[in-house]
């Protein structure tokens, strides 16, 4: 199992879970599994990671969260994406990509000054 810095894990978990509401309204526990399964359980999110996560995104308006009660009678909390966040989104994947394409470029070609 991967452990990533909390630094890392901080910055990378907010469009890793915008990335997953872009395709379907989810709840916590769903994101954490759908996250390990993308992984091969390489990854591992703990709620207390992703709580706060989720509820900082809401405060901004990045996504809506909604209880509902299943078939179970347990409500969850679902949460989907909102036009700010979508737009959110796109901003933080083409810093990613930024980011990347750098560490690419520093890590094949020497560095001469």
């Amino acid at each position: 199992m991967k452990e990533l810095s909390k630094e890392l894990m901080a910055s990378a978990l907010a469009p890793l879970v915008l990335l997953i509401l872009k395709r379907q309204e989810s709840y916590g526990y769903q994101i954490i599994q759908l996250l390990k399964e993308k992984t091969g359980s390489e990854l591992s999110v703990a709620e207390g990671t992703l709580y706060p996560v989720l509820k900082k995104m809401e405060t901004k308006e990045w996504i809506l969260g909604e209880w509902k009660n299943l078939d179970s009678g347990r409500p969850r909390r679902y949460y989907q994406l909102t036009e700010k966040g979508r737009k959110e989104l796109d901003n933080q994947y083409e810093q990613w990509n930024f980011i990347n394409d750098l560490i690419h470029q520093l890590w094949e070609k020497p560095i001469s000054i």
